[in-house]
Parts: structure tokens; sequence; C-alpha cells
């Protein structure tokens, strides 16, 4: 459960060893989210990766475990303003102390860290999309700057690769969509867009059935395919990165595409059961990742 910020930072002052520590402990609490692309995150990267993961755990939980959209506004607006004291050198947080370091070493911009927030905040405020372009747009913010971050960190800085990334994040983020339409239904969020739902006849009250109808094992696997096309727009990125990122990129596809596979292979009923990657799947596809990279070197 995320902390008030006056709880983190009112009365202790972090060192930057302490500091670090923090947002290892952080990630690793999270372990389970950070495996399929991080056991071969070059050593000298690691800290800086916890950094940034930190800091996107952290404001995804202000987004969504404070129990209040007013809170959970009220601490982003916080979050933001701390956002911005650490890109004037005057970051108190925990995180954002760890944080500027990450940022000065890699030149990282505010942007995509900006971006992420006003995701979280948006997610307060709109709760269901019309088309499937308001979707993408949501995407823009909450999925695809954390692939920019991940360049910025192996040292790409170029648009080019930045929108092969942002296949790659869109589709990961709709996966997650699909996987959990009965669980973010029961926080009143729906994103699925309204006019699919329309196409193929489907009421949002049909989200509250044990049992997916027919309507919405169609819905959903319109909803697959269509993310299978952008993995597949994504995934020249591998080719062009070099080394251990490689291996990543790759897992994290994979992992994607087999929560993708996990729906399929419950006939898209999402409402019975939320379909998941076991942790035996996850090492399966990084054993697979590796290989490929051994065998194309």
């Amino acid at each position: 459960m995320v902390q008030d910020l006056a709880q983190v930072e009112g009365h202790l002052t972090y060192t930057q060893d302490q500091a670090r520590q923090y947002c290892e402990q952080l990630a690793k609490s999270h372990y389970e989210n950070f495996t399929v692309g991080s056991l071969f995150i070059p050593k000298n990267l690691r800290r800086h990766m916890y950094n940034i993961y930190a800091y996107c755990r952290f404001s995804d939980d202000l987004g969504d475990e404070l129990g209040s959209k007013e809170e959970s506004l009220h601490q982003l607006n916080a979050w933001e303003k701390e956002l911005e004291a650490c890109y004037r050198g005057k970051a108190t947080h925990p995180i954002f102390i760890a944080l500027s370091e990450t940022i000065l070493e890699f030149d990282i911009p505010k942007e995509p860290f900006l971006r992420l927030i006003t995701a979280f905040k948006q997610d307060q405020l709109k709760t269901r999309y019309q088309t499937f372009q308001e979707v993408l747009g949501y995407c823009e913010n909450s999925a695809n700057p954390v692939g920019h971050l991940v360049l910025y960190l192996f040292g790409y800085r170029d648009a080019h690769r930045q929108a092969l990334s942002d296949f790659t994040c869109t589709a990961l983020q709709l996966a997650n969509f699909w996987q959990d339409v009965k669980r973010d239904y029961k926080i009143s969020r729906i994103y699925i867009p309204l006019e699919d739902m329309e196409r193929f006849g489907v009421l949002e009250t049909d989200f509250e059935r044990s049992h997916a109808t027919f309507a919405i094992k169609q819905l959903l696997k319109f909803q697959v395919e269509r993310t299978k096309g952008l993995f597949e727009q994504g995934y020249p990125l591998v080719r062009e990165v070099k080394g251990l990122l490689k291996i990543d990129l790759r897992a994290f596809t994979e992992g994607g595409l087999a929560v993708l596979k996990g729906i399929e292979k419950l006939d898209y009923d999402v409402l019975v059961e939320r379909p998941v990657v076991s942790r035996f799947d996850k090492f399966k596809i990084l054993a697979f990742s590796l290989g490929r990279m051994l065998v194309n070197r």
C-alpha cells in the first residue's frame, strides 16, 4: 500500500544510499511484475532501473490504492510538485533523491515522468472511452513513456526507436486491459471502446455476469487480434538495439503475447477467470529470448 507523501518525507532526511535502498526494496517487493525483463539488465544499470520502476510503481499506487478519487488527485498533484522540485535540484522524497542521480547521468527529460502522472490523473476523471483512438491516447501517457525511459538508460534517444517502442508498450497496456476487464469494471472503469461494445451488442451490465456471453467473447477476440498487430509492429525494435536489451524486449513482447494466448485458452471468457502468466512460463520466455539472442549473434 502506498504511503501518504507526508508520511514518507515529513520527518526523515534520506542519504543517497538510503534513497537507492528505498527504491530497490520497493521494486523487489513487486518482483512478480519486475522479473520478465529484468534478470538480464546490466549490473551498472540495475539501480537506475530500480529508481525508474519505483517512480512508476509509486505513481501508479497513488492513482489506484488510496480508495478516493479526490485523495488520489490531491496526492498526484503533490507528487507532480515533487517531480518539479527534483528537476530544480531540490528533491526530498527518497524516490526523487535516487531518481535525480539517474536523470542527471542519462540526461532524461521531464516529459515522460509527467506523462505518467497525467495518465494516473486521467484515471480519476475518465472511466469510459468512446473510441479506440481515445484508448490509444491514454496509452500514450500510461505506457509509452516507460519504454522511452528504458531506451534512455540504454543510450537510445531517437524518435524512430521510440516509435517502435510505443507499439510494444501500447500493446502491453492493452493486453493488461483485456486481462483485467472484470477487475477494472469492479472499480467502475471500462477501457474497451464503447463503439466496439455497441458494434458487438455488449452492454456494460453484461460485465456483471459470472460468465462471458457469446457477444463478449467476440468482442474480446477482436481486441486480442488488434493487439497482436501492435506487437508485430513493435517487434522490429529488437533488431535495432544491441546487447542484453534484445533479451528484455523479446521477453516483454513474448510475455504480452502469453497473456493474449491465456485469454484465447479461456475462450475469451475473462469474467470466469483472470488469465495469468505463470512463473514457469515467465522463465520459459526468458530462456527462449536468450536462446534467440545467442542463435542470432
